[in-house]
């Protein structure tokens, strides 16, 4: 058994010092990598139902084969690597704002950067999701059968403030507007079904589902829950 605490990475960055740490949880005896934001924790490994349900409850809407997948947020990857269990999925590409934890993916320093960084499907984009280009990591303008979204705590407790334009009427048309007939806009938030957010979505999409996502909590016992948030363009 390793240190019980190592911060295997620190760095300034326009956003905030970011910082990937891992530590050996006793109880479980599990070792726990998380990356935090100044003093924000932005992603746990003892935390990834929410993440993997994001992709498994995306996907699932969206009928067809030869599957092409923007997700926006890299974090531990888990979102990711649910995405590329799935062998209908072509291609994916990953936008991450922060070019750090793309290189901890790169140089094995999280659980799935081998994995994500060897499939020959999946990208690791730097970019900014929320930009003018941010759904155009690589310049073709192409469509997406899917557009999988976990950056912000939720819609209403966003990162960063200037993300906070994103979830309006417009911003999710041009989205849309990314989606081949019938494809999915899903996102992911650590807070329950928000009605407002939910109606929001229904002017723009043709369907629009928030699943209640519940998981074990190892900390406190009992569950824990989050949302997931499926919706679909029109066929």
């Amino acid at each position: 058994m390793g240190a019980l605490f190592e911060e295997l990475d620190w760095r300034p960055t326009p956003m905030g010092d970011v910082s990937l740490r891992r530590r050996r949880d006793p109880a479980l005896r599990i070792d726990v990598y998380e990356i935090k934001l100044d003093d924000d924790f932005l992603m746990s490994s003892l935390w990834t139902a929410g993440e993997v349900e994001l992709a498994r409850l995306g996907l699932a809407a969206v009928t067809g084969d030869a599957l092409d997948v923007a997700v926006g947020g890299l974090g531990l990857g888990y979102t990711a690597g649910a995405v590329l269990d799935d062998t209908r999925v072509r291609s994916l590409v990953v936008i991450e704002a922060l070019g750090e934890v793309i290189e901890w993916h790169a140089r094995g320093l999280v659980p799935l950067g081998e994995r994500l960084t060897s499939d020959t499907r999946c990208e690791l984009a730097q970019g900014d999701f929320f930009g003018p280009s941010g759904l155009d990591p690589r310049g073709d303008g192409g469509l997406f059968h899917a557009v999988l979204l976990d950056i912000d705590h939720s819609p209403r407790h966003v990162l960063n403030p200037d993300h906070a334009a994103f979830y309006q009427e417009e911003p999710l048309r041009r989205t849309a507007g990314r989606l081949h007939p019938g494809g999915v806009f899903a996102v992911w938030s650590n807070d329950p079904p928000d009605e407002e957010f939910r109606a929001l979505l229904a002017r723009v999409f043709a369907e629009v589902k928030a699943h209640v996502v519940e998981f074990p909590n190892p900390i406190q016992g009992g569950t824990a829950e989050n949302t997931v948030y499926v919706a679909t363009t029109a066929p």
